[in-house]
């Protein structure tokens, strides 16, 4: 397998602890996670030859004769193509994400009074689907119906990572509410954030920054001495990161189409 940048070889070992398959076909990799068989970036390509980057007709046949029944297109590069073009008439978006790093432990923020932390547990996780669906409701992003059976089953994956120590999850709570959280993998020496979220109604109020602190410690405390997070390039919340102690690594591209038809 080729070296891959940050951002995408951690991708794939969180993926992979979380019990997808990586085929190495030499100039690409095929990610298949069976037990999420409609999670989008669980079932992808992803392109490991940066010369081969513009070449969107080819790597849209490889997608699809790897994935003959999906119902959208999910191609990972490893830079942005000089010329766009022959991606749009793939009728696919190009959407380029930051990859933030930093060797040295992130900075935690003071938490509110009101709100209390502790790694989730038990119950708690049904409260990541219940916020994790109440958020889709008030976007609109995905069709509920759809979505709450990819959200559980995602749910069930991250809570068998806690359970074998491989990854720990956090949540802030309000009279025992959950209103944010995320998660961190281990990667071998580097630990990866995973899924930042927080109750529309509580943002604002340095509760991501202070769980980026207590998920940072945990991780230290397990070998881990570098902190990987991933963001769009255009998200707001990159400010948050970099203001933790995070500085630009790579940056990585997703090339995407939700639905193939």
């Amino acid at each position: 397998m080729r070296e891959l940048p940050l951002g995408w070889a951690t991708d794939i070992a969180v993926l992979e602890h979380g019990g997808s398959t990586v085929e190495d076909h030499g100039d690409h990799l095929v990610v298949r996670t069976p037990d999420i068989p409609t999670y989008h970036w669980g079932n992808c390509l992803l392109v490991t030859d940066p010369d081969t980057d513009g070449d969107a007709e080819r790597w849209v046949k490889a997608f699809q004769s790897a994935f003959p029944s999906a119902t959208w297109v999910a191609i990972g590069l490893t830079t942005m193509p000089g010329d766009v073009t022959a991606w749009a008439e793939q009728s696919l978006e190009l959407e380029l994400n930051d990859v933030l790093a930093t060797g040295t432990l992130p900075h935690e923020a003071p938490l509110p009074a009101e709100y209390a932390v502790r790694r989730l547990i038990g119950d708690d996780w049904e409260q990541v689907v219940e916020l994790d669906l109440a958020e889709n409701e008030r976007t609109g992003e995905w069709e509920p119906a759809s979505y709450e059976p990819f959200t559980r089953a995602r749910m069930h994956s991250q809570r068998a990572m806690s359970e074998r120590d491989i990854a720990a999850f956090f949540g802030a709570f309000a009279d025992d509410v959950l209103v944010a959280n995320l998660g961190v993998v281990r990667c071998g020496t580097a630990a990866r954030y995973q899924n930042v979220g927080t109750d529309a109604r509580h943002r604002r109020r340095g509760l991501a920054s202070h769980l980026l602190g207590v998920a940072a410690r945990w991780a230290a405390d397990q070998g881990c001495h570098h902190w990987v997070i991933v963001t769009e390039a255009a998200n707001p919340a990159g400010r948050v990161y970099r203001k933790a102690g995070f500085e630009l690594d790579t940056a990585t591209v997703q090339a995407y189409r939700r639905s193939a038809g």
